[in-house]
């Protein structure tokens, strides 16, 4: 899914300035006069980045961006406004701002910031739904499956499990076979990888 920015401004002439910017680039971008309008119409399935004015009417910058937290959005914010303080950089970035800029920022420089945060977003959604998918055939695994998954990661032999498990060695062999079978394994170490990777290495969850 292609990257979208956002910009959320309530001043009419810096939010048509920054399009002008991102189209000139040939990065999609969306505006929003305030942070009420965002939060009804964005998506925020859609990987990206929002560039955020810290004083608007109604809900403020710092307002939306604990609502997101709230939200549990992970895109990057970039705060661009005319009124920074030092205490509300603090704040913004304490919060998980990615970086706080003064109007009128140089278009190269916002370019460059939005540039490396778009990126970064795109492949944090990218590395999330490669968990989720290894999460889902996990899942789909039978517990007798599950179960034995975890005593191969730990590199026990057959027989081990077996009399861990209080199972015959041969039904060892068919559980072991089938779940790595099923998801695309081939050893107990890719087993271990696999069970850190989706935090299934004990059977709480």
């Amino acid at each position: 899914m292609e990257a979208l920015i956002r910009i959320v401004d309530d001043e009419e002439t810096v939010r048509n300035s920054e399009i002008f910017i991102f189209k000139l680039a040939g990065i999609p971008a969306a505006a929003y006069s305030s942070a009420e309008d965002f939060l009804a119409k964005d998506d925020l399935t859609v990987p990206g980045c929002i560039i955020l004015d810290l004083r608007m009417l109604e809900m403020s910058g710092l307002q939306l961006q604990r609502c997101l937290l709230e939200k549990g959005s992970d895109l990057p914010i970039i705060f661009l406004t005319g009124h920074g303080t030092v205490d509300a950089a603090v704040m913004a970035l304490k919060n998980g701002a990615v970086d706080f800029l003064q109007k009128p920022a140089k278009p190269e420089r916002l370019l460059e910031v939005v540039k490396v945060h778009l990126q970064q977003n795109k492949e944090l959604r990218l590395s999330k739904a490669l968990i989720q998918e290894k999460i889902n055939k996990f899942e789909r695994l039978t517990d007798r499956e599950k179960e034995v998954l975890r005593e191969v990661a730990t590199g026990k032999l057959n027989k081990q499990i077996a009399n861990e498990l209080n199972i015959a060695e041969q039904t060892v062999k068919i559980h072991r076979g089938n779940a790595m079978h099923k998801l695309g394994l081939r050893s107990a170490l890719d087993a271990s990888a696999f069970l850190l990777d989706i935090g299934r290495v004990t059977g709480d969850e």
